[in-house]
């Protein structure tokens, strides 16, 4: 890259570099390239219509790397998810990058493609956010928070039922007794998932099931027994959703 300054009645024979820049009939330093209040050792050039400088490196190399940092032009574009430049470059690095097919420019590199809603793995989305995770072979997904009702975790069974139903989306659901046990059998690597996803831990306690009122209509997540509860009675639930 090549930057030119432009001066009235003044010599930029000593010198040592050009830059490309647009010429504007301007008296303004700012909008002319003079911006620093000085030089490291005087080594640049002094606007003609105010006290601003524009400062030089040591030499022509060292100038462009100062000039294109300073103006964000930091990145090599190298990597998984890169696909080189966008627009032009600046010794040699780039302001933004573009991305390879399945990755998306975001907060200052390429990053997956997330979406809005659906499966990515062993992740479920809803809204752009991982609200689920399943562990390797199950035919569910599990919510990676307990579900909440009027601010507590722990609810009636009717309730239980209600809440659940507003997971992924909408399309969430309350386990049966048999999923409850799966979740028990693999709950370390659920918890692993889960808080991973910056969800939380099964609680040790009792969850509710689909299972209609009866000897065994909750699991205990720090046991895995099995026990009854009446409608009313407050426990846990975790929504989980059909692949």
């Amino acid at each position: 890259m090549k930057i030119k300054f432009l001066l009235f009645g003044t010599s930029l024979s000593f010198i040592p570099l050009t830059v490309n820049a647009q010429c504007v009939a301007t008296q303004d330093c700012a909008t002319l390239g003079y911006t620093e209040t000085s030089c490291n050792g005087g080594k640049g050039v002094k606007c003609p219509f105010g006290n601003k400088w524009a400062c030089l490196g040591v030499n022509e190399e060292e100038c462009e790397k100062s000039f294109c940092n300073k103006y964000g032009f930091t990145l090599t574009c190298i990597g998984t998810g890169y696909a080189g430049g966008a627009g032009s470059a600046c010794g040699g690095k780039y302001a933004q990058c573009t991305c390879a097919s399945g990755y998306e420019w975001k907060d200052g590199n390429c990053q997956k493609e997330t979406p809005t809603e659906g499966i990515v793995g062993d992740q479920y989305y809803c809204d752009g956010k991982i609200v689920a995770v399943r562990a390797s072979g199950m035919g569910f997904f599990v919510a990676i928070e307990n579900a909440t009702y009027n601010g507590s975790q722990t609810m009636n069974w009717n309730n239980a039922n209600s809440q659940a139903a507003r997971a992924f989306c909408g399309k969430g659901r309350i386990p049966t007794k048999d999923e409850l046990l799966t979740i028990y059998s693999n709950k370390s690597k659920i918890n692993s998932l889960s808080t991973a996803a910056g969800g939380q831990k099964l609680t040790e306690s009792w969850y509710w099931s689909s299972t209609n009122h009866g000897s065994f209509s909750v699991v205990n997540m720090s046991n895995g027994n099995q026990g009854g509860s009446n409608y009313g009675a407050s426990d846990y639930v975790r929504p989980v959703l059909s692949l």
